[in-house]
């Protein structure tokens, strides 16, 4: 393999640049041949460095520039009070962006130590990266926003979901890149992978093609997706809230169109109200009342315990008395919880969506919602849509997944756009419809191959009817989830290692 002309200072420096290019593929742009070109880049230029802490730099700045691309959204929270908060949001990006990228810095370390010449080098970077990358998503409550693998959520390539989840399509987006630089002859690596490419995009168009879903053994069930449209910086507002409030009232009670059934199901998003669950008895019983006679309403609610606060999902009945409730179980760190949140609130430190010094606590177990007639669901409040582990959450299969979440925290451009993104990929890896319903966009009705039936944009007022998308199999990944992907990082690592110390001989 030719030694690329940049001297090192030069390749550590291109790494930034790389590493921002990458995050092309990512929502907003969706362009994942842009990735697929940033990478090929990046791995010729990391090919010739052989020093392990070389290597470790590389990977950092080239993680740094990715995650700081991707994730500046991360700044939006810190507008929402720029007064008190406003001054953290670029210490914010850049501790998470370059925080994150330490991941990455270990497996392009781990990738030098294990690899001895240039190709090995490559080929043990893919298991090595897909390693930090799973590393990423459970380390320290984990973080898997961004994963490479979601570059293809706009085309059929993101089916292969299905069977080897996230991290098995990133290490598909690794190899893509890998093969033309790593075998003797470059045109029959370029031939390799638009092979391979070509067979993953036509996998994912034979899985899409009908018939795919399985149709459930009851009538189709109609539901009601609110989006009330509630600023962040007005929804906790005194003057602002019941005006909030009588726009979820107005759009709960609508008429079904013209020969459409009225809906069974009525689902409002995240922290929809402003008082907390049971504070309001008769606020709760307007709210069963206008859904209509028969119908369960599905809300978001601040919920109290003695000291402790959670974020909950409430199902009511018929009298608006919370007849199952979920607590969320993953907190947002620094967000909902803030740790040794009752020393730092003493200094003035709050989580930017906690309640008092130590924040929301976290429920005691991830359960499924069970709705009757339209089968049971998986609960995911807000960020824990992001983990694939708990769409998934015990051993009973549920027939729907359902996503109440308030991105106004995100702002209007890439953070609520990915967070929809990897809603859609739970969908694919678990077989199963998604209902997603946001305060301020982007709410969908999602079937179970990841694609957007019905949705409401950004920043506008309005509701959702629709029938709940029928169920697929169970799809290979929802049965085994990161574990055959783990062990064939491990042993594609092994593997490289061995050739890498039989070379260096």
């Amino acid at each position: 393999m030719a030694r690329p002309l940049l001297p090192p200072r030069l390749r550590s420096l291109a790494a930034l640049p790389l590493g921002a290019s990458l995050a092309l593929g990512q929502a907003p742009v969706f362009w994942p041949l842009a990735t697929l070109a940033a990478l090929v880049a990046a791995l010729w230029l990391f090919a010739p460095i052989g020093r392990i802490r070389a290597a470790a730099l590389f990977g950092w700045l080239l993680g740094g520039g990715y995650f700081a691309a991707s994730l500046f959204w991360i700044m939006e929270p810190f507008q929402v009070d720029a007064a008190r908060y406003g001054w953290m949001a670029p210490f914010a990006l850049g501790f998470m962006a370059f925080g994150l990228a330490l991941f990455w810095a270990a497996g392009f370390g781990l990738a030098a130590l294990a690899g001895a010449g240039g190709r090995c080098r490559l080929w043990a970077l893919i298991p090595a990266l897909g390693l930090a990358e799973l590393a990423r998503s459970y380390v320290l409550t984990g973080f898997p926003w961004g994963l490479i693998g979601y570059v293809w959520v706009e085309t059929p390539v993101m089916q292969l979901a299905a069977w080897v989840g996230p991290h098995g399509v990133g290490a598909l987006t690794l190899l893509l890149a890998a093969l033309p630089l790593t075998l003797p002859r470059r045109g029959l690596g370029l031939g390799l992978s638009a092979a391979l490419l070509a067979g993953a995009w036509g996998l994912g168009l034979a899985r899409l093609s009908p018939p795919g879903t399985v149709a459930p053994d009851r009538p189709p069930v109609r539901v009601r997706l609110i989006q009330p449209n509630a600023p962040q910086e007005q929804k906790w507002d005194p003057a602002y809230a019941p005006v909030f409030f009588r726009r979820m009232l107005e759009l709960t009670a609508a008429a079904p169109e013209e020969g459409e059934r009225a809906p069974a199901i009525v689902i409002w998003p995240e922290a929809a109200v402003t008082w907390w669950l049971g504070e309001a008895p008769e606020l709760q019983a307007l709210i069963a009342r206008t859904a209509g006679a028969g119908a369960r309403v599905a809300l978001g609610i601040r919920r109290a315990e003695g000291r402790r606060f959670y974020n909950a999902l409430a199902v009511l009945d018929a009298e608006g008395r919370a007849e199952q409730v979920y607590d969320k179980v993953h907190l947002v760190p620094f967000g909902e919880y803030v740790p040794f949140g009752s020393l730092l609130s003493k200094i003035g430190f709050y989580g930017l969506a906690a309640e008092e010094g130590g924040g929301y606590s976290a429920g005691a177990e991830h359960r499924l919602l069970d709705f009757g007639a339209a089968g049971r669901a998986v609960p995911l409040i807000c960020y824990e849509a992001i983990f694939p582990h708990l769409a998934a959450p015990g051993a009973e299969r549920a027939d729907w997944l359902l996503q109440v979440t308030n991105d106004a925290w995100f702002g209007r451009l890439a953070g609520p756009q990915q967070h929809l993104a990897q809603a859609r990929v739970r969908a694919i890896e678990q077989g199963l419809p998604m209902l997603r319903v946001a305060n301020t966009g982007i709410s969908a009705v999602i079937d179970a191959n990841g694609r957007i039936l019905d949705r409401l944009p950004l920043g506008v007022a309005g509701r959702i009817d629709a029938d709940l998308p029928a169920a697929r199999p169970a799809p290979f990944y929802s049965r085994s989830g990161d574990w055959p992907m783990l062990a064939l990082h491990l042993l594609a690592l092994a593997a490289a290692a061995f050739r890498g110390r039989r070379e260096s001989h």
